[in-house]
């Protein structure tokens, strides 16, 4: 190391730790993140690469009564003079300005393709062409006449605007949007009509609450338009917090036909959502058929938003359609309010709003004092050169004399005049052809207006009360040019009250279709589209057989019920389609044996089943508490050892008693009401089986008699039942004649 650099190394090595180092270089990127690039600066509501182009353009003279430029002739001068950053991130934050559709009062006009509602990309910056709007040219305003501070620019050439005059309130106008290093700012646009209101109220009542600004300022203002759907005490809590999250629909409504027929159109979408995307997200949801509700969708749009949803029923409510819209797609988004702003010493901090309107109003009574002083120093330069020009016109001839016989006129005249070097220096520097103009009534009157109005203009600086009335005045100039009364003005977004709630039904939500679900014995499970009576001539695997099929929906949960007592949910849209043989079913749940599986049927919810074992133990329970929501299954049964769980039977609603049937044909019949309700274990005795085991159970009720299905499929119907009447835990009377040979009620 010492040959390769010299007895005498250049630069200085020092020892310090990673640790340190790293944290002192990370806190200097997050600073200069925090100030130099994402936080707006709360007094002219723009971020340094906004202020920027805005400065750069106005050197350019692109004024909105001038002709366009280039954006790549704007983009070199800013990356050139003002923002070292790669030209790409400069000329998206100049399209962004000049999106109408982004900005709610743009900055910067465009000529060309500067991208579009759906999301698509601008053209490049050598096609594109730019200049200031008037809102651009009235944050400008003043910086000639020493309204701000400069400060060097990034090489020390040049000067740059620490701030722009900002007379139009464009923090909260425009809103504004940036990610920081442990911090974000996030501002919806708002209406300026509006914010300016608010900010003349907080003029006149400085102890005005937040609430009386927000009754000025209702809300945001979307350049998309659309609905806001939130309540007034949810936008106070919002603005008075500096943080909130609203609610943001798009705006539509319904075109009817003839027969009843309708048609939803959405005239506008939600802020800073693409509608393209929109579009195929919806259209995917029908292809996939989780929005049933909609047939078709037609994006007609032209130079305005017109998205036409196609309901698939004309009885389908167009409340209810849109709101199933709104729970699936983009079509209702969540607007976030997070006003962390840099205040005038560059602190970033969240500031509510009455916080953000004063700092405005601040800004602008600064900058007022600030203009004020400067032109009261303009008109003290220009008196002492009018009274110059005055005594020079009073002695036109001894001035000529002095001029043309002295090699250095100039201290001859300030003795012989008394002039100071200003009024002598004015008179040489005046052309001949200006003496003509040199009258001395014309000289008397400009002195006359300029002491008036320096007069007034001192007033003004000795009265805090007379500033406030100049800045309350400008800002109501500012109305009149931007406000509601003119077309860029006019509010585009709805401020509602929340919608009344809407039951959506699942239909509405998820497609419902019929399906038979099939289970053979070896546990191989399928769904067939349709309720099929008849599953005799669908093929299984050589070696099985059907063992249960289900009538269900798609939408619907089966409930599986083991022999050992464990019951399984298994929702039919992870059911495998007909074709084919299906899947095991111990692929979808934690199934032991498939072999073990004593009833599937389908969850309605709100029902009683009646769980009983082999040993003739057994409860009644809820079917909302067998609902499992693990793959394993779910323990309700609890049965003693030997026994085995052989039955899961609905108990209709009127029923009131309860027969039970034995392998050794016996038949039991008791009142329901001695059987208790449980949520899981064992259950008492209903049936002493004897030597052989309970076969079935039937809950009915005793006014309409025990029914069966007889061997031959007819129905049999038993009203007489005394004879069988007994008590629970009994052993039951011979079935009556006819009674079926599997023991089975059917």
């Amino acid at each position: 190391m010492t040959d390769l650099l010299g007895e005498e190394p250049g630069g200085e090595v020092r020892d310090v730790r990673l640790a340190d180092a790293l944290a002192d270089r990370y806190l200097s990127y997050a600073l200069s993140t925090i100030v130099s690039r994402s936080l707006p600066d709360v007094r002219d509501g723009l971020k340094p690469v906004h202020r920027r182009l805005l400065y750069a353009m106005r050197q350019l003279r692109l004024r909105p009564d001038q002709g366009f430029k280039k954006a790549a002739r704007v983009v070199g001068d800013v990356i050139g003079q003002y923002h070292p950053h790669g030209d790409q991130a400069v000329y998206d934050a100049l399209v962004r300005l000049a999106q109408d559709f982004a900005q709610r009062y743009p900055l910067v006009e465009g000529q060309g393709n500067f991208g579009n509602i759906d999301g698509d990309n601008p053209a490049a910056m050598r096609y594109t062409e730019a200049r200031l709007t008037d809102v651009a040219m009235a944050l400008l305003e003043g910086l000639d006449e020493d309204a701000v501070d400069f400060r060097a620019t990034y090489d020390g050439e040049g000067q740059e605007p620490v701030v722009l005059p900002g007379g139009f309130p464009n923090l909260l106008a425009n809103g504004a949007h940036g990610i920081a290093v442990g911090m974000a700012t996030n501002i919806p646009p708002h209406n300026a009509g509006e914010v300016l209101d608010a900010a003349r109220h907080l003029i006149a009542e400085p102890d005005a609450a937040i609430a009386d600004l927000v009754a000025h300022m209702p809300g945001p203002d979307l350049p998309t338009g659309g609905v806001l759907v939130e309540s007034r005490d949810t936008l106070v809590e919002a603005y008075a917090a500096g943080r909130g999250s609203l609610r943001l629909r798009a705006r539509w409504h319904t075109e009817t036909f003839k027969g009843g027929t309708y048609q939803v159109v959405v005239t506008e979408m939600p802020y800073q959502v693409a509608k393209a995307r929109v579009v195929e997200k919806i259209a995917d949801l029908i292809a996939n058929r989780k929005l049933p509700a909609v047939n078709d969708i037609r994006d007609e749009s032209a130079d305005t938003v017109r998205v036409v949803l196609e309901p698939r029923s004309r009885n389908v409510d167009a409340q209810v359609l849109m709101e199933s819209v709104f729970k699936q797609t983009e079509m209702e988004t969540r607007l976030g309010l997070n006003m962390n702003v840099l205040d005038k010493d560059t602190t970033p901090r969240v500031m509510d709003l009455k916080e953000v309107l004063s700092a405005f109003l601040d800004h602008q009574h600064t900058v007022l004092v600030r203009r004020t002083r400067h032109r009261l120093a303009e008109i003290a330069r220009r008196i002492e050169v009018l009274d110059g020009y005055l005594a020079a016109y009073l002695n036109l001839d001894e001035v000529i004399r002095i001029i043309r016989e002295n090699d250095q006129p100039r201290p001859e005249l300030m003795q012989r005049f008394e002039l100071t070097e200003v009024q002598a220096d004015a008179i040489l520097n005046m052309r001949l052809r200006a003496l003509r103009k040199l009258e001395e009534q014309k000289i008397r009157d400009e002195r006359a207006q300029l002491e008036t109005e320096q007069a007034d203009l001192q007033t003004l600086m000795d009265s805090s009360e007379a500033r406030w009335t100049r800045i309350d005045g400008k800002l109501g100039e500012m109305r009149a040019r931007f406000g509601p009364d003119t077309e860029l003005g006019r509010r585009r977004s709805e401020v509602a009250d929340p919608p009344e709630p809407v039951e959506v039904p699942t239909e509405a939500v998820v497609s419902r279709e019929p399906i038979t679900v099939l289970l053979s014995a070896k546990g191989w499970v399928r769904a067939l589209k349709g309720h099929s009576g008849d599953t005799s001539d669908v093929k299984v695997k050589e070696g099985d057989r059907h063992r249960f099929a289900v009538h269900a929906h798609t939408t619907d949960k089966l409930l599986i019920l083991t022999n050992d007592g464990r019951v399984y949910t298994l929702g039919a849209d992870r059911l495998p389609g007909g074709r084919g043989y299906g899947e095991p079913l111990n692929l979808l749940l934690d199934l032991p044996d498939a072999a073990n599986i004593v009833t599937m049927l389908v969850y309605q919810g709100g029902r009683k089943l009646l769980l009983a074992c082999d040993d003739g133990r057994g409860f009644v329970t809820g079917e909302d508490g067998l609902v499992a929501q693990k793959k394993g299954g779910k323990q309700v049964v609890d049965p003693a050892e030997g026994a085995r769980v052989v039955l899961c039977r609905p108990v209709p609603a009127d029923a009131d008693h309860l027969a039970l049937a034995s392998t050794q044909r016996k038949l039991l019949v008791f009142p329901l009401s001695e059987v208790p309700e449980r949520n899981k274990g064992r259950g008492p005795l209903l049936m002493r089986p004897g030597k052989g085991a309970l076969a079935d159970a039937s809950a009915f009720n005793a006014a309409n008699g025990l029914t069966w299905t007889t061997s031959s499929g007819r129905t049999r119907t038993v009203t007489e039942l005394d004879a069988w009447l007994g008590r629970r835990g009994q052993t039951g009377r011979q079935v009556p004649s006819g009674f079926p040979r599997s023991n089975n009620f059917g």
